[in-house]
């Protein structure tokens, strides 16, 4: 699944819209809907966006004895 797909659905949960989103996380609705296109995002932005929803955001890989990097 797509980061914007998630990003979606966890707006959908939310009951916001991207229009919002953007104005939380300090872009314009515009610039913030070409980075939705480009479903390209870093870490950090992710982590900023999972904060405005009031949500957490973790990336990792998972192996299965476990160890989580």
């Amino acid at each position: 699944m797509t980061i914007t797909k998630k990003i979606k659905m966890a707006l959908a949960y939310k009951g916001k819209s991207e229009a919002w989103l953007a104005k939380e996380i300090g872009s314009s609705p515009q610039a913030f809907n070409q980075r939705m296109k480009t479903d390209k995002f870093s870490s950090e932005e992710l982590e900023k966006i999972a904060e405005a929803m009031g949500a957490t955001y973790s990336a990792v890989f998972e192996f299965p004895d476990g160890t989580r990097i």
